[in-house]
Order: C-alpha cells, then sequence, then structure tokens
C-alpha cells in the first residue's frame, strides 16, 4: 500500500509548495511512482513549482463526485518519469468539500501510488484538517523565524489533537548567517515546536531562479538546494541519511 503525507505549515511563506514539488520530484526519479496533489483551493500554486501549469485538465474534485477515474484526473510529467499531478478545485470552499469522499480518494490513491504528496493550505483551518484526513505523516514546514516557529508550534498542536503520530519538520532557508544574526539554532527550532526534524534545506537562490525559469528544482542546472530535499526523500523512504545543520 501506498503512503500519504501531508505537507503543512502554519502560516504562508515557508517554501512548503516548493517543498512539495521538490520532494515529489525526488521520489520519482528515485524511481517510486508519485503522485503530488495541490489542496489549497482557489489559491494553488503546485503547478508552477511542478512545471505542469499547461498540463491539468481536471482537479481532485472530478474523483471525489466519481466523475472521472483517478488516473483519468492525474497529468503526468513531461519531463520526470513516475511523477504525477493532480490540482485542486478553482470554484469550490474547503467547507464544500465531503470528509468521507477525500478518505475514499486516498484508499484509492493508495492502491495506485507507492507516495502521494499533498499540498496543505497555509494555517489550520478546515482545509488543513481535510489534507490530514488519512494521512500516514504529517511534515511541517517552518524557517527559522519567530513568528514561522510559532505557528509550526501551533499546527503541530492540532494535529497532535487530531491524532496524527507521525509529525516530522523541516526547517527551511536554512543560513549560518541569518541564524547567528537572530541568535537562534536547528535545536531552538526542535525545541519550540516539539517536532521530530526530518530535513535541513539550505537557503538557495536557484530555488527561486528555477521556479521563474519554469524548471523543476531537480532539473535545474544549479541546484544545492535539491540535494537536501534527495536526502529528505532518501529519509521518508527509511534510508538513514545523517543531518547536515546549515
Amino acid at each position: 500500500m501506498g503512503m500519504i503525507i501531508a505537507v503543512a505549515s502554519g502560516k504562508g511563506g515557508t517554501g512548503k509548495t516548493t517543498s512539495v514539488a521538490a520532494i515529489s520530484s525526488c521520489l520519482a526519479v528515485l524511481g517510486h511512482k508519485t503522485l503530488c496533489i495541490d489542496f489549497d483551493t482557489g489559491l494553488g500554486n503546485l503547478d508552477l513549482a511542478l512545471d505542469m501549469t499547461d498540463f491539468s485538465v481536471m482537479d481532485f474534485r472530478d474523483v471525489l463526485t466519481g466523475g472521472v477515474d483517478l488516473m483519468s484526473a492525474c497529468s503526468e510529467s513531461p519531463e520526470i518519469p513516475n511523477l504525477f499531478y493532480l490540482s485542486a478545485p478553482t470554484d469550490r470552499q474547503p467547507e464544500e468539500t465531503d470528509r468521507e469522499a477525500i478518505v475514499e480518494m486516498f484508499k484509492k490513491i493508495r492502491s495506485t501510488f507507492e507516495y502521494c504528496i499533498i499540498d496543505a493550505p497555509p494555517g489550520i483551518g478546515t482545509g488543513f484538517e481535510l489534507a490530514h484526513a488519512d494521512v500516514d505523516m504529517s511534515i511541517i514546514i517552518t524557517t527559522g523565524e519567530l513568528p514561522s516557529i510559532r505557528d509550526a508550534a501551533r499546527a503541530a498542536g492540532v494535529l497532535r489533537d487530531m491524532e496524527i503520530e507521525n509529525i516530522r519538520l523541516i526547517v527551511n532557508r536554512v543560513s549560518r548567517t541569518k541564524f547567528k544574526q537572530i541568535k537562534t539554532t536547528i535545536d531552538d527550532v526542535i525545541d519550540s515546536t516539539g517536532v521530530q526534524l526530518l530535513g535541513i534545506i539550505a537557503e538557495d537562490k536557484n530555488i527561486f531562479l528555477a521556479l521563474h525559469e519554469g524548471v523543476p528544482l531537480v532539473l535545474y542546472n544549479k541546484r544545492k538546494a535539491a540535494y537536501d530535499f534527495l536526502d529528505i526523500a532518501l529519509r521518508i523512504k527509511g534510508e538513514e541519511v545523517p543531518l547536515q545543520q546549515g
């Protein structure tokens, strides 16, 4: 059975969507049939990070209503073998989505894909809860900034209230210089959120450049942070990869 992972953040601007695209791409490059789903209804941008804007025709609502089967609704990446994408509805609010239908869709996904990475909406509202309806792991993305850390801790608290046990943390945009300036460390972030660390992503301008050039990060020529995401993908698979702090 496949593994479903929701990627969340307490607030916007943490690099969550970019992280979803990069982790999904790395799992696909490693040879695993991988689906990434945008759950940010009305405001989704995952297609941009995947360079698949022109390939998505249907959305997950089509699957929920039974209008089409799962694989017909998914779009396959023309650049990365094993990578598939399913978009969010643009005209539906989370409150209009049936949780039980989401759970049924997840069952179909588990029987079809090895991994499914969900781009949950920022914040801790209804969309956040729907994205975690029946997941095997939740990954919280935060930066080293105090507001981001505080919101990540709140998100972790909500997930615990939802009885989700497998919660992991990614600290994004890590710069030794900036961390020194704000007098914080990776250990401080872990202690503040109370979440086990999954990975550290170095600050890398090429993430921004790859996005705006329309190139998936794993295919970009200069991609220091891509190797950090590859390490995370390997840890998700259960491999032991040392953590490099900074």
